[in-house]
């Protein structure tokens, strides 16, 4: 599903994940690698497949769609660090043609010598083009804002009283928040407003609602 911005393509992808097109950057936010590792430590019992789900998942685009550049909108890994870190490396390593860059968020508080190593360039935002690039909302900015830590979610409602909350890709006037990409990150529950974009992935697709 193609969106427009300011005169820019932006591939909105079931993946909960963003291609733009004119720059050939894939965005994706709030992957909070290692939180299973960070939940097991702390004596809840997640399973593994959580964090290799998403290292298949952004591997897979990344082989898929070949974007020059990775775009990382904040909370990347969400604790201290644990060996799912090690495994996060290894997947980006089988990429060295691909630069990364992660837009700072308030869960990455491993050292910065991680990401260093990792070839990992850290910002505390990104301006580029018409857009500023943060992890969370700006409260004052110029140009149109793009960023994460809000994990939005949609209800849609259906016959019989049926309710389902999914993921949802939210663009505002000057604003646009991106679905968490990671498994087991929790949502947010937004109330667009009738001028307001809103696409949600689901089954496979993603859908404009509004």
């Amino acid at each position: 599903m193609l969106h427009s911005l300011l005169d820019h393509e932006f591939l909105l992808l079931p993946e909960k994940a963003m291609l733009w097109k004119e720059t050939n950057t894939l965005l994706v936010s709030d992957l909070h690698m290692g939180k299973g590792g960070h939940f097991r430590k702390n004596g809840v019992a997640l399973p593994v497949e959580v964090n290799m789900q998403n290292l298949w998942t952004l591997s897979g685009l990344l082989m898929d769609h070949k974007p020059d550049r990775l775009l990382l909108l904040g909370d990347l890994f969400h604790s201290r660090i644990n060996k799912e870190w090690d495994q996060f490396v290894d997947m980006l390593d089988q990429f060295p043609a691909i630069e990364k860059v992660l837009v700072r968020g308030n869960h990455d508080v491993i050292p910065e010598y991680h990401f260093e190593d990792a070839n990992i360039k850290l910002v505390e935002e990104l301006r580029e083009g018409p857009f500023i690039f943060s992890h969370e909302p700006l409260e004052e900015w110029e140009g149109y804002n793009l960023c994460g830590h809000i994990h939005p979610a949609v209800v849609l409602r259906g016959g019989g009283r049926q309710r389902l909350r999914v993921p949802c890709f939210y663009f505002g006037e000057n604003q646009g928040i991106m679905p968490s990409f990671g498994y087991f990150t929790g949502s947010h529950t937004i109330k667009p407003k009738k001028s307001d974009k809103v696409y949600v992935s689901a089954d496979g697709s993603v859908l404009r609602i509004s």
